[in-house]
This record gives structure tokens, sequence and C-alpha cells, in this order.
């Protein structure tokens, strides 16, 4: 997810040496083997069964118990905090060291302004039955969430009071849209995809915060191909950098695309990547961009007994040419997202563990075996991941 309105100094010493720590730590210890990731498919009802894949079954339901507390599978780089559920949250929003919001499955939304240790339930009245997999905030009272879906399954809800009260600001009436991820390029402009309807990526705007939205003209918008759409698995299939630049992720069709639009989503341009597709179930998850020209993309088939090589890739102009990894993650990975202030230090995440890189993206080694869906890091140099049965962490010492 894109954080607004960072200022660029250089990157903390502590965080450098937290980052570097990673590099060195040991195997995880009992109790925090990898863990597959436990979405089950959605039974299609109108849509096919490739539709189902692409999005990770937007019925999944975590697996009772396993509720982390700050001491399991505590490592020497991510630290798990007690959320006292057990929610899958995809949706994940850092806003600095002491405040973060994360959105998941059975409608829930917790907020925390304590540094994670604690949590606080701040879910809409009502929304057990959607499914949250994206979230931006602005700081610790304004926020808005992405629930997903096909038809009005698919929803915004903004709070500008902490959770305190909810207000729905956009419901879905087109049974043919399926929205999977927003971003914000500021507090007032933002945007959310929808996967194709007619043929072409669908983009919804907002110019007020999340407060409104509407449908933006699609004559700028490349067609799609036969099969591609986009992956609700971490909020991180849509994201920005700076004023006006915002990429869009694919995958299920014949090859990955990442496309790319400098003007707020009125016209694109879309780009071919290495990672791997051709199959519903693969594809490009997640994109960091660290300014309009540097940017990493990971997937892979997110199918626990499916290989993903190539399932990393690196632009070093915008998204205009994608190189793979000389080294990618080992296996499938959801999301991504740079260091704070670092020109090359990047981490990915998946189900089963997480990777370093400090060459922007060029190799990547594996520091963690923790279950996490997405990862976010912000100015003030903390770093959060989420995933399944409950799990939120923080990079330890920040």
């Amino acid at each position: 997810m894109t954080s607004m309105g960072k200022t660029r100094r250089m990157m903390s010493v502590g965080l450098i040496g937290a980052a570097l720590a990673l590099t060195l730590t040991a195997p995880a210890r009992a109790g925090e083997t990898p863990t597959a990731a436990t979405d089950r498919q959605q039974a299609p009802t109108g849509a096919d069964t490739a539709a189902a894949a692409r999005h990770q079954g937007a019925t999944d339901t975590a697996a009772s118990g396993g509720r982390p507390t700050p001491a399991d599978g505590a490592t020497a780089g991510w630290q798990l905090t007690p959320t006292g559920t057990d929610a899958r949250f995809r949706g994940l929003a850092a806003v600095d060291r002491r405040t973060a919001w994360a959105a998941g499955s059975r409608g829930t939304v917790l907020r925390t302004t304590d540094g994670g240790r604690s949590w606080q339930d701040v879910s809409p009245p009502g929304a057990a039955g959607l499914e949250f997999r994206d979230m931006e905030a602005f700081d610790a009272h304004r926020a808005v969430v992405l629930a997903i879906g096909e038809g009005e399954a698919s929803r915004v809800l903004r709070t500008e009071d902490g959770g305190a009260t909810w207000t729905e600001s956009f419901r879905n009436t087109d049974p043919r849209a399926f929205y999977d991820c927003m971003t914000f390029f500021d507090r007032r402009h933002g945007l959310a995809m929808s996967d194709p309807v007619d043929g072409k990526y669908r983009i919804l705007s907002t110019r007020d915060g999340g407060r409104s939205w509407h449908v933006l003209p699609d004559a700028g918008m490349p067609d799609a191909l036969p099969g591609e759409a986009g992956f609700a698995a971490s909020g991180q299939c849509l994201v920005s950098a700076g004023p006006r630049d915002v990429w869009l992720a694919t995958g299920g069709g014949a090859t990955a695309r990442v496309l790319h639009s400098a003007d707020r989503g009125l016209t694109w341009t879309a780009t071919v990547s290495p990672v791997p597709a051709g199959d519903p179930a693969r594809g490009v998850f997640g994109l960091a961009f660290r300014d309009r020209a540097h940017g990493i993309a990971v997937g892979g088939d997110y199918r626990k007994d499916q290989p993903s090589p190539r399932a990393a890739a690196v632009t070093g102009d915008g998204g205009r040419g994608w190189r793979a990894s000389a080294t990618p993650p080992p296996a499938y990975r959801s999301g991504v997202t740079w260091l704070p202030h670092s020109r090359s230090a990047a981490l990915a995440v998946g189900p089963t563990g997480t990777d370093l890189t400090t060459d922007g993206g060029r190799t990547w080694r594996t520091v963690d075996t923790g279950s996490y869906d997405t990862v976010d890091c912000t100015s003030d140099g903390s770093c959060w991941a989420s995933g399944e049965k409950g799990r939120i962490a923080r990079l330890a010492g920040h």
C-alpha cells in the first residue's frame, strides 16, 4: 500500500541494523514452521471457476485457533502482536510506529495506537458478511476500507473517528464488476480497480478522501487479455507513487502484465512482466514503487503444491520494462514493500516466509518462515506485516 506524504530522508541506522539482522536470523524455532494459506476457493456463482481461483476465495475462513501472542513464533525479525482474533488480514495500513490499521475476513477491522501492544476491534457494524482485502489510512482517525466480491459485495467504507462510526461511500451495483484493490496519491485523491468489465479494467476515482466515488471513462484503458484479472491477495495489486503515477498488477492471462498510468488513471500502457502466468492462479500479486521509476513486482502461483519460479521482477523506468530477479524468492509471494528511505532494501512476504533484498530486488534471501500476506513500512522507520490466523507483526525493535 502506498503511504501518503512521506518525506525523503536517510534510512535510520536502527532500521538498517534490523534489516541486516534479518539476513542473519537463524531458522525459525519450533512453532514457527511455514504455514500454507488456508484459503478455500469460492464455488462459482455466475462466474467461472477461473475467476473464483483468481480471487483466492472471496469467502475464505481462517483456521480456528492458533491465535498469536507476542512470544508465539517470535524471531529476530518479526515480533507477533496479540490481536485476539483468528481473522485473516490481507489489508494493512501502517501510519507510523505507533498507529496501524488492519482489515480482513468476516468484516474485521483492527486499529492500534500503541505500537501493537494492544489492538482495538473497530469493525463496521453489520459487516460480518464482508471480506475486507485492502485498507488505506491517513492517520489514527481517518481510514478507508475496501470489501471485495461480485456485485454488491464490493464496497468502500470510511471512518473519520478512529472506527467508532463508519459510512458506506460506495457500493458496486454492476454484477460484472469485482473490485480488488485501491490506492491513494494523497489525502484526497485515490483510485480503486475492478476486474475487467466489457473487456477492460474498471477504475473508480475519489477526489475527497473516499467520501464519494465515480467510475472513470475507459477510453484510455488497454483491452484485458482473455482470462486476465487482478488478485485480491494483499491490497497491493494497485499502487501509486507521487501525485499522479499508478500501477496495476495482473495475472490469470497468457502473460502477467503491469499497467501504468501517469495521469491518475485516465490513460494506461501495459507491459509484459517475466513473472509466470498462463493459469488462473499465477501472475503478479503485489507491487511496490519507491518513486515513479523504481519498482518491484512479486507473485507466482499461490497454490501451495505448485512451484513459483521467477516470482519477482524489477523495473528502473517506471514499468516500461521489467527484468526477472536473478535470485528470486523461493516461493509465491503476495506482498512487498521498500524499507523506509532505502534505495536498495525491500521485504517480500507470503504464506511460507519473508525475503529480504538489499540490491533493489535483483537477489532475495529468505529471512523468516512465518506466514504473512501483506507488508507495509512507514516514514518514521517501522515495518508491519499481517496474514492468516490473526497474525499481525512488527519488525522487532522498531
